[in-house]
């Protein structure tokens, strides 16, 4: 599947591939970021965040 939009379910410790694709979408940059590289997300909102500076704006927007 390259090129290819996934659409996951994002858990505490990992993520379930609800429809096979091969990257997902940054929520706060709008960056691809390929699966193999997802290491950032929120359960909650059920986003996807490209590195820990795009997670901790999140976090920032939140806590204000």
């Amino acid at each position: 599947m390259k090129n290819k939009l996934a659409k996951l379910k994002y858990l505490p410790n990992n993520f379930n591939v609800l429809e096979v694709g091969d990257h997902v979408i940054c929520a706060i940059s709008g960056k691809k970021i390929m699966l193999e590289n997802l290491t950032y997300w929120n359960v909650d909102k059920q986003e996807a965040y490209y590195s820990y500076k795009e997670a901790s704006l999140q976090r920032e927007k939140e806590n204000n």
